[in-house]
């Protein structure tokens, strides 16, 4: 293994001590208004550890960001512990820290507050300040470090065989640019330097995404990008650094950055652990071949806590917004209120509850629609056969709505262009352009950015990035 280097990447682990909280409404709103499994975090950081514990080749792991889920120095200390898990099985374990790290007092943005939650409120718990998470993660990452940049705490490491992580603490001021500042960025410029000429391969760890996850992303919450990404990009490119290892958005995905002189990177988003697309990426560097190999490895059920039978991703999806809303359709004849109030912690929406009657028959309508409405409307835009409008009509146009949202944060849309639900919601999308338009009406500017609506949606439908967010290989040069 001396021309190779593997190693393991998870991110968001959104750990909660069990410490800091009783079974209660509070607890349980907060699990779901945070969209992962909070309570069985854990349980769920376990299940990984002991995929990888069993794997003996493979003596690294990266832990990029949002360690503990809301800045108590409990679950730091509980998280720690978990660590040793790997540590005492030979693993090294490098992390980084992000906005979920700490608590803000004032002088940031950052929005977190911790809390212990009871059954008669919730109560204030001790905070971890931003400049501590560098000394508390000292073992796991500056320890092994040959450099660090002060201001920031990030850290980079040599390893064996010539490769190189450099890992960035992208606290930033908590919120509005998540990032480095000037005297970080030149550090980390220096550092890549150092690096190559030694001949080593280097690649970036960092939490905030350097490529959003779609277009849009970028358009509609700019701040959630990695501080200073632009700058970023072109540091990579013109250096030749191929890799960064990001998190944050709990998308699985792969993109890849190319610039006007041809020059590239790809940027390999995990997924949240406790998510329902909860994955961590397996990584292999080759320098026999020049190559890096990226696989996704899941786990099938949370050892050691009651899913009431369900797989890990069954239960987790159960939490999410789409699982939430799918479960709570039957509500709408039987519990109004039980509905709306699920409805409400994905959006609020007053229209339900002051015009109930309107709202329960148009949600019964669009839960009746056939997938053969909008492929007969878009028939000929989207080039359809009358035996694909056929097998369409026992398909429900809802049925494939959640098809689609329920696999945003897995990356791999359900519907590439060879299928028909796709030639039929692209379609129907260009013909409803077409008819608006003769009303002087763009549907275009619905959505922010440049983008089109329907450029928009094939984001969605399929992966029309790398082709697979699960795996890809790649040169390194």
């Amino acid at each position: 293994m001396e021309n190779k280097l593997s190693l393991y990447i998870l991110t968001d682990t959104h750990y909660l001590s069990r410490k800091m909280w009783e079974e209660c409404e509070h607890i349980n709103n907060r699990e779901k208004g945070d969209q992962i499994a909070i309570k069985s975090t854990p349980q769920i950081l376990r299940s990984f550890f002991k995929k990888i514990v069993e794997d003996k080749d493979t003596p690294y792991v990266l832990i990029t960001g949002d360690l503990i889920n809301n800045g108590d120095k409990i679950s730091h200390q509980d998280f720690i512990n978990e660590l040793k898990m790997l540590t005492d099985a030979g693993k090294t374990v490098f992390v980084t820290a992000a906005t979920h790290d700490y608590a803000g007092l004032g002088d940031d943005e950052n929005i977190f507050s911790p809390v212990y939650y009871k059954k008669d409120g919730c109560e204030r718990a001790e905070r971890v300040y931003k400049t501590e998470l560098p000394g508390i993660y000292f073992d796991f990452g500056h320890k092994y470090a040959d450099s660090i940049d002060e201001e920031s705490g990030s850290y980079s490491v040599s390893f064996p065989g010539g490769f190189r992580l450099i890992a960035i603490y992208d606290n930033g001021n908590g919120r509005s640019h998540c990032g480095l500042f000037d005297k970080g960025f030149l550090w980390l410029e220096n550092e890549i330097d150092k690096a190559k000429a030694k001949g080593e391969w280097v690649f970036l760890a960092v939490h905030h995404p350097v490529i959003p996850p779609w277009p849009i992303y970028k358009d509609i919450a700019e701040f959630e990008m990695f501080g200073g990404y632009k700058r970023l990009r072109e540091i990579m490119c013109e250096k030749g650094v191929r890799v960064i290892f990001t998190g944050h958005t709990h998308v699985h995905g792969i993109k890849k950055y190319e610039d006007s002189e041809g020059r590239f990177f790809y940027d390999i988003t995990t997924s949240a652990l406790p998510s329902a697309e909860g994955r961590m990426r397996k990584v292999v560097f080759d320098k026999e071949d020049g190559s890096c190999k990226v696989e996704s490895i899941a786990i099938e059920k949370i050892d050691g806590f009651d899913t009431g039978g369900l797989s890990a991703r069954e239960y987790i999806y159960s939490l999410n917004f789409i699982g939430l809303i799918e479960k709570s359709f039957p509500l709408i004849d039987t519990d109004w209120d039980k509905f709306t109030e699920n409805v409400s912690r994905v959006a609020n929406i007053p229209f339900l509850k002051k015009h109930p009657l309107i709202s329960k028959a148009g949600i019964k309508l669009f839960l009746n629609l056939k997938m053969s409405l909008p492929a007969r409307l878009g028939k000929k835009a989207g080039g359809i056969t009358k035996d694909e409008i056929k097998r369409l009509k026992g398909v429900f146009l809802s049925d494939a709505v959640i098809n689609i949202v329920s696999r945003v944060f897995s990356g791999n849309g359900p519907y590439p262009p060879e299928t028909a639900e796709y030639k039929a919601l692209t379609g129907s999308v260009i013909k409803a352009e077409r008819l608006l338009k003769i009303f002087g009406f763009d549907i275009n500017k619905l959505i922010p950015g440049e983008e089109t609506v329907l450029e928009t949606l094939k984001h969605f439908l399929y992966n029309d990035r790398t082709g697979d967010d699960e795996k890809i290989t790649f040169m390194m040069e």
